[in-house]
Parts: structure tokens; C-alpha cells; sequence
């Protein structure tokens, strides 16, 4: 096509976009903001040229077609001569971003197969890929590889550069090292290489420390903003940054309300007054928050709460959102019911933390009282007291995610080290009892059929270190809390544990 009908063509989609954006395969989409780029017309073509602060891309437009919703498609010619497809985007259109997020997956999956060059020279890479296979639980967010060299494998997976899937990047690699040792058997995959961001890699190496080396070995290595990589001492794990909070109970609800009103809260069924410490009583049905004590203030209301005078508000709220937070609802998708599951697992396992384990005594039962400082945290968390004065974790988890066990481990690893420190007695914690200072043990709290498969898999590389206890409650856990399935690390159910291929045997 002439170079004057490729430009025009171009100069009026750029005019129609809010945020253009070029997307070429197996390249980082780059922006063409006014000022960071510019097209020259030559006879065999339209010269685009755009950068950014990292990079400079230049292409050779030949062809248009488009626009068509919010795309517009170029063939393009790069220096030598080989045609590729470009296209350029409106990122403020829908339709536009599953062809940015699979743009960032390639460019991600390309940036892999550079640091694995670099890192790895003398190894064969064997595959790269950053495709989704679900039945394996492998997720396109991570470039995925495999190196080999002999009989020898390497795993690798890279994580994109937002902090979010970064810090899933664990999660996933043991979930690829598995795979690939039950796939390539007989031959060994002994490594795990893993590359992310360098801001999220203290998480990681926190992680790593509790991993059992006989299982697996690891290579760590974290990229900047340019892109470029640089190993890092897997070993070298630096310092928890988390705090307990001193605890300072609320005042008893007798103080403030009358006893009829007392009488009659308590009265509706999944009403419970949780102590948050600093003063602060929340007053929730079920798990779901319709009321707070701070001092002798009261507020209530589920979804704007409001300050109140008169105990009459707060019993007409509490019986408002009982009538839908209950297992037998009039509407069983309305959002007071549907909200926060887990909110309702926790309300539950306060209550009858006994039928979960008889050795832990029923009160005090805390809730997140670790600060965690720059941790993405998916899972709402009790601590509760042995018999014995040790802690146990308590984690719980509604719905199947594989990300749970290393999620439970990143608070469990923090209790871990306060508790070593007699920081729980110092602050408060557990009046009148012995808190010990040894390692807690960590209780997974899930409906039965709600841990997700790979759970098992993951649990197979903790240190012996963290003792870990699944406990699966029925199907029907709103309306009967009871357990109805109790494993211990990665035990499954009726078989003994067998490592997979490629590991070394736990038993030896």
C-alpha cells in the first residue's frame, strides 16, 4: 500500500484512541503516547518508529486492515526482510485487553528464554510456553520452561512484574516442578529456577527457608525495571518485618448495653461479639459485621454503619442480617449470605474450635494479631492455644485455591518467630496461660471437597519443620459444623505418601 494511505490511516485510529498501545508477538506492549514516536514515508512503505524509556522498536509498515473494535492490523516488515503481524490497540476499549494480556505473556515468555541463555549456557531449552493447562493447574500469568542437559531437567518459571502474581510464583513453580517430574520419568528434575521481580523477591527467600532441601534445590533469580536478571543466595533469607500488636480488650458488652438487649442479641442464632483489640468490639451474625463497640460508642449497619443512640437500632440491624445470613435464607444468592465465606467458616470454628481439635483450649481464640508488612494475604487467619502452651495457626479457606498452604505458611512463618521471642506473653496474649516457645503447629480449615488437588503436591515440599494438619469440615458446614476428614502434611486419603519422580525419598 502507498506510505500516504498507511499514514493517514494510522494518524486517524491514533486520534480515535484514549491510550494506544502496539502489540507485537513475543514483545512488551509499548505505549505511543504523542511525542514517543514518529512515521516516515518511504517508497516501499511507512517507517514506525516508537520507545519508551527501556526500549526502542522500529518497523517497516506495509499493509493495513481495520479498524475493526478498537484494533487496527498491520503486516509489517522488520529489518531483513521477514513479515510479522502488529497490532495496534485502544486500551480504554474491552475488547483490547485479551490481546494485551496474551501480549504480555509472550513478552514475558521471551524475556525467559534470554535469562535462561544468560543463566543456564550450556543447557538445551527444551520447552517454553506460557499456554494454560488447567487440567494441570498451570497458569498462563507465569512463563513456564524446561532445560535439560543429559538425563538432567531444570524447571523455570518467571513471574510477570506486578507484585500480585508474583508472589504466586512459588505456588506455581512447585506445581511445574511436580508435573514435570511425573511427566519426564525416569529422568530427574532436581532444580527449581524461579524469576521475579526484584521488589518481591523477600517473600520468596522467607519461603524458601522452609522448604525441605531433600525435596528439591533452588535457584533464585530477580529482575529490575530494564529486565535484567541477576542471581540471588536462595539461602540468604533476611529478616521477618511483621509485629504483634500489644492487646487491649474491649470493654465487656455489659458496660454498655442493658441486659435485655444483651439477652436478646445473644438470643439470635450466629450472633457473636469478637474482641479486636484496642478497645474495639464488632458485633457480627455468622461472620458478617452489622455492629461496632469502640469505648461506649455504637455503630451499626452492614453496609454503612451508622453511629446509634438507642439499643433498639442495634437489634433491629443484628435481626435484619440474620434473616439472610443463615443457612436457610429466604433468597439463597442474596449478597448478605453470599458475602465472605470465610467470615462464616472463622464464626463457626470459634464456636466449636473443640469439635476441630479437643486439645486446644476453646478461649482465647484470636484473630490476625501479626502485622505483616507488605505481604498479600488471602486467607483469614485464628490463632488459638494448646493445652500444652503451644500455638496453632489456624487457617481457613472456603473455596479451592492452590495458592493456601505457602499463603498459610507466610503468616505461620511470622508466629513462628514472635512466639520463639515470648512476644504473644509480653504483649498480652493468653492471660494466665504458658505460651511456649516453640514452633506452632498449623491447622487448615476447609470444607472437605474445597482443597484444591495440587494441595497435597505443595505440602510434599515443606520442611518437617512445619508441622501442618489438614482438616476437611462437611459439605453442609452452615448448617452442621462438624469434621469430617483429618490429614496430616501431604497425606491423601487411605494412601501413604510416595514422592513423586525426581525427588529424593523423604524416608530414606
Amino acid at each position: 500500500m502507498p506510505a500516504a494511505a498507511l499514514r493517514n490511516a494510522l494518524e486517524c485510529f491514533l486520534k480515535s484512541c484514549r491510550r494506544p498501545v502496539l502489540l507485537e508477538s513475543g514483545q512488551e506492549p509499548l505505549g505511543l503516547a504523542p511525542g514517543f514516536y514518529q512515521l516516515s514515508e518511504r517508497t516501499n512503505g511507512l517507517l514506525l518508529e516508537a520507545w519508551d524509556e527501556t526500549r526502542t522498536w522500529a518497523r517497516r509498515l506495509v499493509h493495513v486492515t481495520g479498524p475493526e473494535n478498537g484494533r487496527l492490523r498491520f503486516v509489517a516488515e522488520r529489518f531483513g526482510g521477514a513479515r510479522i503481524e502488529i497490532e495496534i490497540s485502544d486500551l480504554d476499549r474491552p475488547a483490547a485487553q485479551p490481546l494485551l494480556r496474551r501480549s504480555q505473556r509472550e513478552g514475558l515468555r521471551e524475556r525467559l528464554r534470554y535469562w535462561l541463555a544468560r543463566q543456564y549456557a550450556g543447557w538445551r531449552i527444551e520447552e517454553l510456553t506460557a499456554g494454560a493447562d488447567l487440567q494441570h493447574t498451570l497458569s498462563p500469568v507465569y512463563a513456564r520452561a524446561m532445560l535439560a542437559r543429559g538425563r538432567e531437567r531444570v524447571a523455570a518459571i518467571a513471574a510477570p512484574p506486578d507484585g500480585e502474581h508474583a508472589s504466586g510464583l512459588l505456588t506455581f513453580g512447585l506445581i511445574w516442578l511436580d508435573y514435570l517430574r511425573r511427566r519426564e520419568a525416569p529422568l530427574t528434575v532436581p532444580e527449581l529456577a524461579l524469576f521475579l521481580p526484584a521488589a518481591a523477591r523477600n517473600q520468596t527467600l522467607l519461603r524458601l527457608k522452609w522448604m525441605d532441601p531433600r525435596h528439591a534445590r533452588y535457584a533464585v533469580f530477580t529482575y529490575d525495571a530494564d529486565g535484567v536478571e541477576s542471581p540471588r543466595d536462595a539461602t540468604d533469607t533476611g529478616n521477618i518485618v511483621s509485629q504483634v500488636e500489644p492487646w487491649r480488650a474491649g470493654p465487656p458488652m455489659a458496660d454498655v448495653l442493658d441486659a435485655s438487649t444483651l439477652t436478646e442479641l445473644e438470643a439470635i442464632e450466629g450472633f457473636e461479639a469478637v474482641d479486636l483489640g484496642a478497645g474495639v468490639l464488632s458485633l457480627r451474625i455468622h461472620g458478617l459485621a452489622f455492629g461496632r463497640i469502640e469505648g461506649r460508642k455504637i455503630a451499626c449497619g452492614v453496609d454503612r454503619p451508622r453511629a446509634v443512640r438507642s439499643p433498639a437500632h442495634l437489634l433491629a440491624a443484628a435481626r435484619e442480617a440474620a434473616r439472610f445470613r443463615c443457612a436457610d435464607a429466604p433468597d439463597p444468592q442474596h449478597p448478605w449470605r453470599a458475602r465472605q465465606p470465610e467470615a462464616w467458616l472463622e464464626s463457626l470454628t470459634r464456636r466449636h474450635i473443640a469439635r476441630l481439635d479437643a486439645t486446644l483450649w476453646p478461649r482465647p481464640v484470636y484473630g490476625q494479631v501479626v502485622s505483616m508488612a507488605g505481604t498479600q494475604h488471602g486467607v483469614l487467619d485464628l490463632i488459638a492455644l494448646g493445652r500444652d502452651g503451644r500455638l496453632a495457626v489456624i487457617e481457613l479457606k472456603a473455596t479451592e485455591d492452590p495458592n493456601l498452604p505457602l499463603q498459610a505458611l507466610d503468616y505461620w512463618m511470622r508466629v513462628e518467630h514472635h512466639a520463639r521471642r515470648g512476644d504473644f506473653e509480653s504483649n498480652g496474649y493468653f492471660p494466665a496461660l504458658r505460651v511456649r516457645a516453640v514452633a506452632p503447629r498449623l491447622l487448615l480449615i476447609a470444607p472437605a471437597m474445597q482443597f484444591h488437588p495440587t494441595t497435597e503436591t505443595i505440602l510434599r515440599f515443606f520442611s518437617p519443620g512445619v508441622e501442618v494438619e489438614r482438616i476437611g469440615v462437611g459439605l453442609e458446614w452452615r448448617r452442621e459444623f462438624r469434621p469430617v476428614s483429618r490429614l496430616r502434611g501431604a497425606e491423601k486419603p487411605g494412601l501413604h505418601f510416595e514422592p513423586s519422580a525426581g525427588a529424593p525419598d523423604a524416608r530414606a
